[in-house]
């Protein structure tokens, strides 16, 4: 059975400040854009909303090193994280479903999809001259 969740303001506002960027902002980034719209909202009301609107499929979750990151892209795709300052960003790469069938037939596992995460310097960073170049 599925229980049906109200539409509450807090929750318009989370999901609000999440269509308002396209950096794969954190938790703590939405929170504190929230806060500057509503200051009596909690930091556990914005992260139980976060959860709220990925398990509703109204947003999605990236596992990102050093943090979950929100994304409002819905469709399977792969994404590049710096290992210098954490910016998440989408990969120009289409998702591989061959390699859901691959992992499936080697493992046994009904594969239902898989998450690919890039790591490397951005080109910010780079430019800064951090020395893992």
């Amino acid at each position: 059975m599925t229980v049906q969740r109200r539409n509450t303001k807090q929750r318009t506002l989370v999901l609000d400040a999440v269509r308002s960027r396209n950096d794969h902002p954190t938790a703590e980034d939405i929170y504190l854009d929230v806060r500057r719209q509503d200051d009596k909202i909690s930091r556990a009301t914005v992260y139980r909303n976060l959860r709220l609107l990925e398990d509703t499929h109204a947003i999605t979750c990236v596992k990102a090193p050093g943090g979950d990151r929100f994304d409002l892209r819905l469709d399977a795709h792969a994404h590049v994280v710096c290992t210098e300052c954490g910016a998440v960003i989408d990969a120009t790469l289409p998702y591989d479903e061959s390699a859901d069938d691959a992992v499936a037939t080697g493992t046994g596992y009904a594969v239902t999809g898989h998450s690919t995460i890039f790591t490397g310097i951005c080109p910010n960073c780079q430019r800064a001259g951090n020395p893992e170049q």
